[in-house]
């Protein structure tokens, strides 16, 4: 209940009284669906952190932040160096506003997710953080606030629809609730509970608990409490924090244990496969019995012959057929037949120390599983995973190849991403019969045509490469750009070449169109 209109009425109210005389220095995000306001009031800053992620939307206030050197963006300049004259919140809304000397508001829109920070001009939204939510572009702050009748007169005329009436409660409160008995109740006793958790709701205590292994923030007395406070800002931060490092553990201890299930898995299952194989080949030893039959029987098997019937005296002297080869002699084919199953003791003795092995490891695979189970910290997570030798996560990822990707008319044209990327993609991803493009005397993209097998270049293909190779280049602006065109075998690069240049031995020039991919 931490985005509520409940918590954020408290939140608004303790940010009004902190942040009046403050000014804003700084707004910038360095990471999608993150906001950092810095806030000063020439004595010590104060920073709000906006953290906006679909699957968890939270504000919170840490102490200090350190902005990032690079990939880091200024946002909402038009509010730099201006005063806060207050916090406004809007009745019966997940929204509060931060307000500016001159009118302009900051709007904090704590919707899930939908979530976003919003930039309002005379009450009128211009700017959000997050572009895609085009509707917000229409909020008017003035029409933010919603009434709600709070009587009992008006529970009881709407008793049949209280989900409706009293829209800002939310799915949370109502579970709360129904689990106190509510939806069995008469009206009376309705009210009754009613009035009572919309008090605890009105004047709530600040506490961070736990509930079915999941940290909440329930403004009601309800799950194991974690911890408690008294100041609102305080306590949102530190549930943000708590639900963070959660997330995170919670996020790697399923992708260990997920890993260490695979490897329990597959080696259960090479186990399995490698038992099956053993037994049928105990229960196979024909060779060995082919090999003493023809020993035993040589006298009466002519040369030549490529199959024999003998009484197998392993099986009460049943009829028994064995194909020779008609070049050996009888001793010749017992003497393959000794050596095949000779072979064949030799690869049972290979399975069952296989079998041995993994099913040691199927044991060590067990215990692992069941210390990452009992795992209950971050770090303990993370120190069994590396013992394990299990991949991080991001290890998992596919790696990104150094180009682009463009097809055209069957042909697949790479484009190289950047200097590094066009060293690799020209040494290590191509091959000589590819034609290589680059804009002339300037900086751009290494641009590779793949060969294919048996068929020449089309002209159009060719065409098509070059004014991609041109586009992605400092003349893609130009209504004309000279691109070369080469075989690869003609391009190479020297020792001590900064990333990105090649020597070019042979080369024609095309004159073409930028165009884009």
């Amino acid at each position: 209940m931490h985005n509520s209109f409940f918590f954020l009425a408290q939140l608004s109210t303790a940010l009004h009284k902190k942040l009046r005389g403050y000014t804003l220095v700084s707004c910038f995000s360095q990471n999608k669906e993150e906001l950092i306001i810095e806030l000063n009031n020439e004595k010590q800053s104060f920073f709000m952190k906006a953290s906006l992620q679909p699957g968890f939307c939270c504000l919170s206030f840490p102490n200090e932040f350190n902005r990032a050197r690079k990939n880091s963006v200024d946002l909402f300049k038009s509010l730099v160096l201006k005063k806060i004259s207050g916090v406004r919140q809007f009745q019966n809304e997940r929204c509060f506003a931060l307000e500016f000397e001159g009118g302009d508001q900051l709007l904090f829109k704590m919707h899930g997710n939908r979530a976003n920070v919003i930039l309002a001009e005379n009450n009128r939204a211009v700017k959000s953080f997050r572009n895609h939510l085009q509707n917000d572009l229409e909020i008017n702050t003035e029409e933010l606030d919603r009434t709600i009748d709070w009587s009992k007169e008006n529970f009881l005329r709407n008793t049949a629809r209280l989900n409706e009436v009293f829209f800002t409660l939310g799915k949370e409160i109502w579970n709360f609730l129904s689990k106190q008995g509510f939806d069995q109740s008469g009206d009376d006793e309705k009210w009754i509970l009613f009035e009572k958790t919309f008090n605890q709701l009105s004047n709530p205590e600040f506490i961070v608990a736990e509930y079915q292994n999941k940290l909440i923030f329930p403004l009601l007395p309800f799950g194991k409490v974690v911890r408690k406070f008294t100041d609102p800002i305080e306590a949102v931060t530190e549930f943000f924090l708590m639900s963070s490092v959660s997330s995170t553990f919670n996020t790697e201890k399923s992708f260990a244990l997920k890993q260490l299930h695979s490897k329990q898995s597959s080696t259960a299952n090479f186990i399995l496969k490698t038992q099956q194989k053993l037994d049928t080949l105990v229960n196979d030893t024909h060779y060995q019995v082919w090999a003493d039959l023809l020993m035993a029987n040589m006298h009466v098997i002519k040369p030549g012959v490529e199959l024999v019937i003998l009484e197998n005296f392993y099986d009460n002297n049943r009829p028994i057929s064995i194909k020779l080869k008609r070049d050996f002699s009888p001793q010749k084919n017992a003497e393959v037949f000794y050596r095949k199953g000779k072979n064949q003791q030799i690869e049972l003795q290979k399975l069952k120390d296989s079998i041995a092995k993994k099913e040691e490891e199927l044991i060590e695979w067990n215990q692992q599983i069941l210390a990452m189970e009992e795992s209950g910290e971050l770090k303990d997570v993370r120190k069994k995973a590396s013992e394990s030798g299990l991949a991080d996560k991001d290890e998992k990822q596919p790696k990104l190849l150094p180009f682009n990707e463009i097809e055209f008319k069957g042909y697949k044209i790479w484009v190289g991403r950047n200097a590094e990327n066009n060293d690799t993609l020209t040494l290590k991803y191509s091959y000589k019969e590819d034609l290589w493009f680059h804009a002339k005397d300037v900086a751009g993209s290494h641009v590779l045509l793949k060969h294919q097998s048996g068929k020449k270049f089309p002209k159009e293909v060719i065409e098509r490469a070059a004014q991609i190779a041109a586009y992605h280049s400092k003349r893609k602006n130009e209504s004309l750009c000279p691109v070369i065109v080469t075989p690869k075998k003609y391009v190479r690069k020297r020792k001590g070449d900064p990333a990105g240049a090649v020597v070019v031995e042979r080369e024609e020039v095309m004159l073409v169109e930028p165009q884009k991919n």
